[in-house]
């Protein structure tokens, strides 16, 4: 692991045109610096926990710099979860409905099934950026895997990455080397948290909390294998295990 300090005085030393290094916005690190925005830092224990101010980080992918996100943008998740087999292990209970999403067995039909997801969500929130989180299970694709990393649930650790439906159905790279299957990421929001998708680390479905019109269309999607869920029931879906 990398000096924190050493790497910070490194970022602040890097001028915007750099490539595969931290970036901060469109204007110079000169100008950030002097907004007082440059180098503060806390350090967490473990592999790439430097967890920068919120929005100071931006990294390079498809031609263009993507904002990392920050501790601040799950605050609201990690506040209103909490361990258990409730929906609320996974999602603030803050929404209309909620519901669980089978994933599909052994990967048949995965691409349906995300399309189908993607398209019901994006419906919900369109023209809105979406917050993706990648859960570091030391197997899986996170897409930036040197940028700063957000805790929630468990001590569990995910790249955040301000992005859209886009990314979130082509950046992450998956096989028979991955814990996880598929394309989409673990953790899925917009911008105005009017929806939250979560697949928690040990389970074979996604936890959802959405208008009560969305969850609908879940539940009648001929594509996707969902159930309603009450805030105080276990949410684990019929044949499956929660660990």
């Amino acid at each position: 692991m990398q000096n924190p300090t050493a790497l910070a005085a490194r970022i602040a030393a890097v001028r915007i045109g750099s490539s595969s290094t931290n970036l901060f916005g469109p204007s110079s690190l000169d100008d950030a610096a002097r907004r007082g925005a440059a180098t503060q830092t806390a350090t967490l224990a473990g592999p790439r926990r430097n967890i920068y101010a919120a929005g100071m980080v931006r990294l390079a992918k498809d031609g263009r710099t993507w904002q990392i996100g920050a501790d601040v943008e799950v605050a609201w998740i990690a506040n209103g979860t909490s361990i258990g087999r409730t929906i609320t292990a996974a999602i603030p209970p803050v929404f209309e409905a909620y519901a669980t999403v089978v994933l599909p067995e052994r990967g048949e039909g995965q691409d349906q099934h995300d399309q189908a997801v993607l398209g019901l969500l994006r419906e919900q929130s369109a023209g809105q950026p979406w917050w993706l989180g990648y859960l570091d299970t030391g197997a899986d694709d996170i897409v930036f895997p040197d940028a700063p990393m957000v805790t929630l649930y468990s001590g569990w650790h995910y790249v955040l990455v301000q992005a859209g439906p886009e990314q979130a159905a082509t950046w992450r790279e998956s096989g028979p080397w991955s814990f996880w299957k598929g394309a989409l990421p673990n953790l899925m929001f917009p911008a105005d948290h009017s929806w939250l998708a979560s697949t928690l680390w040990d389970d074979d479905w996604t936890c959802l909390g959405d208008p009560a019109e969305v969850v609908d269309g879940f539940l009648r999607s001929p594509d996707l294998r969902a159930w309603a869920v009450a805030p105080g029931e276990d949410a684990t879906p019929p044949g499956h295990q929660a660990f």
